[in-house]
């Protein structure tokens, strides 16, 4: 009886003192532990941990694009009718953008992509429609890029929407350092601004 007694406290002292072990290896911050050495570290983890951008993700990187407030929409009105409904003759929104990214002799290029589509307003009917539309590269508040188009897109049909897609292809910049560049997009009645050197 005594044996038996003996043999249950040294099998919960056994048990108690492995599972400290096990807890202490498991929180042990070293390489080593209770059941062997640690794995390694994934790079990007540790670039994660310490607040770093690897150089495969800065070559990974291509900007996306925003939409700013008050940009994804532009009314088109009759002579002398302007912010008048009932002189409205289209209106044109932006529906979808996006972007691709190419590097070559220290620049890297973006093509950006503009989707949207023209509706008639009450004034309006078949014909074309200009409606601007800028594009802008911006890094920490410095401009990179500005460009003001005009897209024109011919309406057939007046009982329907019309689709349009507007690309420019010509957004060029220095190669980014660091994931800190904001392209926008959008309608921009504004004076045109002039492409940054």
């Amino acid at each position: 009886m005594l044996f038996r007694k003996i043999d249950g406290r040294f099998v919960a002292a056994l048990a108690t003192s492995c599972f400290m072990l096990a807890v202490t290896g498991c929180q042990s911050g070293g390489a080593g532990g209770l059941f062997g050495p640690a794995a390694p570290k994934d790079p990007k983890q540790i670039a994660a941990e310490e607040g770093k951008i690897l150089a495969s993700e800065l070559l990974a990187y291509c900007p996306n694009v925003t939409l700013r407030d008050g940009t994804a929409f532009f009314n088109s009105y009759a002579k002398g009718g302007q912010d008048d409904p009932a002189k409205l003759t289209h209106q044109s929104a932006i529906t979808d953008t996006t972007r691709s990214c190419t590097r070559a002799d220290g620049t890297m290029t973006i093509k950006v992509g503009v989707a949207g589509k023209v509706v008639v307003g009450p004034a309006g009917g078949a014909g074309t429609v200009n409606m601007p539309i800028r594009i802008a590269v911006v890094r920490n508040g410095e401009v990179l890029y500005s460009q003001l188009h005009k897209n024109s897109v011919q309406v057939t049909d007046p009982s329907t929407a019309t689709q349009f897609v507007f690309t420019d292809q010509n957004v060029v910049i220095p190669i980014p350092t660091a994931r800190d560049i904001q392209i926008f997009a959008g309608f921009d009645e504004g004076p045109a601004k002039k492409k940054a050197q």
